[in-house]
C-alpha cells in the first residue's frame, strides 16, 4: 500500500503514502494498489528513506519489520546491513518488484502480502518496526497504532515517519485526518516506552512519487519492556 522509498508504500506503503488523488487507492484495496503499481515501471525512487537511514544507522542488526514496504528499497537496504527483514505490503505487484530487487542485491527478505492489522505477526517479534509514510486508517480503537506497538520487542525501536506537508486532496475526498500520524502513535506510548526523537525535519528525495514533499514528521521510540 505503500509507500515510501526515498522512498516507497503502507507507502501499508502505498501504505507508504496516503491517497492524495485517484491514483492512490484506499488502504487495504490490494487490487487497486496492484493497478497503481502496474501503471509505471517504478513508482518510488528506489532509494532507502532518508529518515530510516538517519535513525537506523549504528543500530545493531536484528529482526526488522518494514510496514508498507512497496518496491522494497528500505527492506533491501536493511538486509544489506545484516537485518533479518520482513517486508509487509498489500500489493502483489509491489512485492514481486521488491523480491526482484532483493535478488538483484543478493539479499534475502521475507515478503508478506497483507495489511498491518491483518498480518500474522509475532507479538514482540521485531527489534525494529519501521513505518515510512504509512497509509493506516484511524479507528476508534486505534487498531493500527496498537499493531505497530505490539510488534516491537523489548528493547526494540519503533520508527514512524510521515509527511508534515500533507493537505486534503481537493475534490478527491482525501482527508489526512483519517490516517494515522506519528502523533497518534506517540499518544499511546506509556511508561514502557522512551521517546528518542519526535520532530519535524526537511527531506530531500531525488525522484519518485513522493518527491514533492519537503518535510517529515519523525517519531522514534524504544520499548523498555
Amino acid at each position: 500500500m505503500t509507500h515510501p522509498h526515498a522512498e516507497p508504500h503502507a507507502r501499508t506503503e502505498p501504505q507508504n503514502e496516503p491517497p492524495a488523488h485517484p491514483s492512490h487507492p484506499s488502504p487495504g484495496d490490494s487490487a487497486a494498489w496492484d493497478e497503481r503499481y502496474a501503471s509505471a515501471e517504478q513508482v518510488w525512487s528506489g532509494d532507502p528513506n532518508g529518515s530510516l537511514v538517519a535513525e537506523v544507522t549504528g543500530l545493531a542488526p536484528g529482526r526488522a519489520l518494514d510496514v508498507g514496504c512497496g518496491e522494497g528499497a528500505d527492506a533491501v537496504w536493511l538486509a544489506r546491513l545484516g537485518w533479518d527483514v520482513t517486508g509487509l505490503d498489500v500489493s502483489k505487484v509491489a512485492l514481486d518488484r521488491a523480491e526482484r530487487h532483493a535478488a538483484d542485491a543478493g539479499v534475502r527478505v521475507t515478503w508478506v502480502r497483507s495489511g498491518l492489522v491483518d498480518a500474522p505477526l509475532p507479538s514482540g517479534g521485531f527489534d525494529l518496526v519501521s513505518a515510512q509514510y504509512p497509509a493506516l486508517l484511524r479507528t476508534p480503537d486505534h487498531q493500527a497504532e496498537r499493531a505497530l506497538l505490539a510488534a516491537v520487542a523489548p528493547g526494540g525501536v519503533l520508527l514512524v515517519v510521515h509527511h508534515a506537508d500533507v493537505e486534503a486532496g481537493s475534490g478527491h475526498g482525501f482527508d489526512p485526518a483519517d490516517y494515522v500520524m506519528p502523533a497518534d502513535v506517540a499518544a499511546l506510548l506509556g511508561d514502557g516506552w522512551q521517546i528518542e526523537a519526535d520532530d519535524r525535519r526537511p527531506r530531500t528525495v531525488r525522484g519518485g512519487a513522493g518527491a514533492g514533499h519537503s518535510h517529515d514528521l519523525v517519531l522514534r521510540a524504544r520499548r523498555r519492556s
